[in-house]
């Protein structure tokens, strides 16, 4: 019950830090990773295109952006 069921801090005793644990956790099918690298490529569009979008929104703007009273 609670934390007493859980390792603490994630550490499982008999496994050192450089020996590889033999559970593999999930793994993905290929259809899975080609959707995932969709997705990461998708999301990276739309960063750079924000980027983008605030950049010449700040040139349009021009120095009158600075101008302003405090």
């Amino acid at each position: 019950m609670g934390r007493a069921d859980r390792p603490v801090g994630g550490v499982i005793d008999g496994i050192a830090m450089n020996e590889q644990s033999k559970d593999e956790g999930i793994v993905l099918t290929e259809a899975q990773k080609r959707a995932r690298r969709s997705r990461s490529i998708a999301i990276a569009l739309s960063l750079a295109a924000l980027v983008i979008l605030f950049y010449v929104i700040t040139l349009v703007k021009g120095p009158i952006v600075l101008v302003r009273p405090i």
